[in-house]
């Protein structure tokens, strides 16, 4: 298997923040399509239980009119909670990765998710969702959910924990230096094209006996 990778993230725009009424280390970021795999009901819930004294911002597309899994997200979800829409310019979402106070990841399947790994590229503290795909993605000095009530309880105990979150955050960028950086990645790529390159090479020479 070979991994996704990402470039860090080491600086961005705060200007771009302005749009979504957010500051640096004021919100929670989470980045997903709108669907029960990747727990979006139970984060907005966990995040909405009480009053956090930061927002949540959410990207996505919903269309609550029509689907009835997004009418619940957003019926569930408190006044600090804002549906930003789907956003497709990556500085914007570099920065928003970059000033959050943490990342929140609720994907139950799937390998090295590029949001997740982007988020660690960014240096971010990481909630994610407790399964062997996001353990070994993040690596075990995040916090890890398993439902709503259990990402409250964690929510309660360390969203305001500066010593932890900073903690968290270097362990992000050390994880992600570590095995998602590109110049880890991209050598295994062209090992394996190497590989392959000489293999056709070894079949075609084969099947032409007779040849030098």
């Amino acid at each position: 298997m070979i991994p996704y990778e990402s470039e860090p993230v080491s600086s961005a725009d705060s200007a771009l923040l302005s749009p979504f009424g957010v500051s640096p280390g004021n919100y929670v970021l989470v980045v997903a399509r709108p669907e029960p795999e990747n727990s979006v009901l139970e984060i907005v819930e966990a995040f909405s239980r009480r009053r956090r004294g930061f927002k949540m911002v959410v990207l996505g597309r919903y269309y609550p009119e029509v689907r009835d899994y997004h009418r619940r997200v957003m019926e569930a979800a408190g006044p600090e909670v804002q549906f930003a829409g789907a956003i497709y310019d990556v500085d914007v979402v570099h920065a928003l990765r970059f000033f959050t106070r943490a990342y929140i990841h609720g994907h139950r399947v799937g390998g090295t998710n590029p949001s997740l790994v982007e988020s660690l590229a960014a240096g971010n503290p990481i909630f994610a969702h407790d399964n062997q795909f996001t353990m070994w993605v993040a690596g075990s000095e995040q916090q890890f959910f398993s439902g709503a009530q259990d990402l409250a309880a964690i929510l309660d105990r360390v969203l305001n924990d500066e010593a932890e979150l900073a903690r968290m955050a270097a362990a992000s960028r050390k994880r992600h230096r570590n095995y998602f950086a590109p110049e880890n990645v991209l050598p295994v790529y062209e090992d394996l094209l190497e590989r392959f390159e000489e293999q056709e090479v070894h079949v075609t020479s084969a099947a032409a006996p007779g040849y030098d």
